[in-house]
């Protein structure tokens, strides 16, 4: 059986403040976007995990994918499966593609073993493997608060708009992304913001962790301001980064202008 686990963008992101327990509460709105990996499992005699495309050098017992198996292997009595995944979306990038490949997992062997999860369930099961993993069980945009863990439903459609991903070879760790940050409440909610015309989502719509990625990584900044020069009606950096995408009203040929880098263009659906 085979399965598409998607990406997502971020749309805004405001730091709120540090809790006791050291972590941070953000707002943001997750966005799914049709950057694909594709994960297949058939029957095996004995567990085995192959992975094509980009590379990913994680023992094969720390792989979101074997992670979300062996989470429901506690709960439900599951065989051995052969399992591949073709890795496609960019890792490091504030995509969320390993949390896409563990819910779709989770969502794959539920059908796969007939096992009548509920939804609910399966989001349950899915938080276990990390915060922004039960996004991608109902995979519906989402107004996400907390540690990026309660969500929200919204209606936000951006069909029939065109998105211009890029993701630069460079590495932002978390840590760094947070470095300079300095934690407010926003002016105006992000869930305010999206009801106004795309067109004005660049004056109201930020995202808290450019402003110390920028400073360390101007390469980053400079493929944002390109993207608004070739005529995005919104750009910014997705989630912690380095990833950056625009958002057009016409489909896009940029590619030639970012060497080097992961770049993928196409209507939003």
């Amino acid at each position: 059986m085979l399965c598409f686990p998607n990406a997502k963008i971020n749309l805004g992101l405001n730091i709120i403040n540090k809790r006791p327990d050291g972590y941070h509460n953000i707002e943001t709105i997750f966005y799914p976007i049709p950057v694909v990996d594709a994960l297949e499992i058939t029957h095996a005699e004995t567990l085995s995990f192959s992975q094509t495309g980009i590379k990913i050098d994680t023992p094969i017992e720390k792989n979101l994918v074997v992670k979300a198996l062996n989470l429901l292997k506690k709960q439900y009595k599951i065989p051995d499966v052969e399992i591949h995944l073709l890795k496609a979306i960019p890792f490091g990038a504030g995509l969320g593609g390993g949390s896409a490949d563990a819910a779709f997992m989770l969502k794959l062997l539920n059908d796969y073993f007939n096992l009548h999860i509920s939804i609910e369930k399966l989001e349950e099961l899915a938080s276990e493997i990390g915060a922004d993993c039960p996004f991608f069980i109902r995979n519906k945009p989402v107004f996400a608060s907390g540690i990026g863990n309660i969500f929200e439903p919204i209606n936000l459609s951006l069909k029939g708009y065109y998105l211009c991903l890029i993701k630069p070879e460079i590495m932002v760790s978390t840590p760094e992304a947070y470095s300079k940050v300095i934690p407010k409440v926003p002016v105006i909610s992000l869930k305010e913001i999206i009801q106004r015309p795309i067109s004005e989502w660049k004056q109201w719509m930020v995202n808290d962790f450019e402003s110390s990625v920028f400073s360390k990584h101007p390469e980053i900044e400079s493929i944002k301001n390109l993207l608004y020069r070739k005529g995005a009606i919104y750009a910014a950096m997705s989630g912690s980064g380095s990833s950056v995408f625009g958002l057009f009203e016409e489909a896009t040929h940029l590619k030639s202008l970012f060497n080097g880098c992961f770049v993928w263009e196409g209507p939003l659906t």
